[in-house]
């Protein structure tokens, strides 16, 4: 027991539990099954850009990317343009999801290597091109989905939602690549010392590319399975998740100064923010609160993790 809850992770689940008994015993118990399954459903979205998101942000100090929103939207938005309802369409949807993210992730170094713009404000900056884009591509229009793409991502199979199982295979992977292949070595080093990392022989400049062009693609095929999920494709379905990819990295246990990623303790954070703000809901209290409530979250978590490294030392 004293391993398991010196594990960082450990407590985003804790949290996520304590959140989700204090609703069920709110409501008698009758909202059981139903909460539990919008939790999965909902927190996979943020699962998704949270990974992305990760990978970003075990770079180190200053790497973040804030062009994740736009490119959810144009991502959706062009996809299910090009889909226009057919169901043998749907791959090359995906295919066409995937390639805006690609776009974006190349975008998005180009400007922070070959302009040395900082990756904050190059993402920034980025996401406005990507969010105008997106606004010309849509025009007002809300294209319905490929009918056998929308009943994918809003049924479930063995009782789990089928986008939980989808974000749990794509949770799987990034946890591989992060601990079994040298890249997730690499990218570890160059967030705990740059210097060192080329020193090393690390190809600092190919694997932070890479990164960033992970985070754009997990991006848009959220967007992509968002805009199916959703009924159509939004201009303003992806603006929640700038907040929440970035604080479900940080209460999810994932170092904030880089070095150190935590693939488990971002399912635990996306549960946890989805049922807090359920729980909210609940109990007949606003955005605003929950605003607040986030926001202080992620302020106390911050300051805990720095407490616990200047304890270390």
């Amino acid at each position: 027991m004293k391993t398991l809850l010196s594990r960082p992770w450990i407590w985003s689940f804790i949290a996520a539990l304590s959140v989700w008994l204090a609703t069920i015993a709110f409501t008698g118990g009758a909202s059981t099954v139903g909460l539990s399954q919008a939790a999965l459903t909902f927190a996979a979205f943020s699962v998704l850009v949270g990974i992305g998101q990760m990978f970003v942000i075990t770079l180190g100090p200053g790497n973040i990317d804030l062009s994740v929103p736009a490119t959810m939207t144009l991502a959706g938005t062009v996809s299910l343009k090009y889909m226009d309802g057919q169901s043998g369409l749907i791959l090359h949807g995906l295919a066409i999801a995937v390639g805006v993210g690609v776009c974006v992730g190349m975008l998005n170094y180009a400007l922070i290597k070959a302009l040395r713009i900082p990756p904050i404000i190059a993402t920034l900056s980025m996401s406005f091109i990507v969010q105008s884009a997106a606004i010309w591509t849509n025009r007002g229009l809300r294209i319905k989905p490929p009918q056998a793409l929308a009943d994918f991502t809003t049924q479930t199979s063995f009782g789990i939602p089928n986008i939980a199982l989808l974000a749990l295979l794509i949770s799987v992977a990034a946890w591989v690549l992060l601990h079994r292949t040298p890249y997730g070595r690499w990218i570890a080093a160059i967030g705990q010392s740059l210097p060192a990392a080329r020193m090393a022989g690390i190809a600092v400049d190919g694997n932070r590319f890479v990164t960033y062009l992970l985070c754009a693609i997990l991006a848009a095929v959220c967007g992509y399975l968002l805009a199916c999920f959703s009924g159509g494709a939004a201009l303003n379905m992806g603006s929640e998740y700038l907040l929440m990819s970035i604080a479900v990295v940080v209460i999810g246990g994932t170092a904030v100064a880089g070095g150190n990623s935590n693939v488990p303790g971002i399912w635990g954070a996306s549960l946890f923010m989805f049922l807090v703000v359920s729980m909210l809901n609940t109990y007949g209290l606003g955005a605003g609160v929950r605003l607040m409530m986030t926001g202080a979250i992620i302020i106390t978590v911050i300051l805990l993790a720095s407490g616990r490294t200047a304890n270390l030392r």
